[in-house]
């Protein structure tokens, strides 16, 4: 199983988020759940890198599916949206695979 946790500030802004396991929808090499995460959240580091100046710290491990970004700074509106889009994402496909991935909101 997927798990997901987003982090949110006071403020009620996404600052971050953690995902670790793996959907066990399909064997590895053809898990599609697996593979939609994946992107999502890879695409979404890969575009606050590229679009934004902002700075962050970004841990990965691809055996336990562990991957965790947490800001140094505080998040530009441009990685909001970006969280934003990943959680709203992410949420779309938990609700069409709730076998296979939990997502929570924490606030730090």
């Amino acid at each position: 199983m997927i798990n997901v946790t987003f982090f949110k500030d006071s403020s009620d802004q996404f600052v971050g988020f953690e995902l670790s396991g793996h959907a066990g929808y399909d064997e590895y090499g053809k898990d599609i759940v697996c593979a939609s995460v994946s992107v999502l959240v890879i695409n979404t580091i890969n575009s606050i890198e590229k679009f934004t100046d902002d700075n962050f710290k970004c841990d990965a491990d691809e055996e336990s599916g562990l991957i965790k970004l947490h800001p140094n700074v505080k998040l530009s509106n441009e990685s909001k949206l970006l969280l934003n889009s990943l959680y709203l994402g992410i949420s779309e496909i938990a609700q069409e695979n709730k076998k296979y991935i939990t997502v929570k909101i924490k606030e730090v």
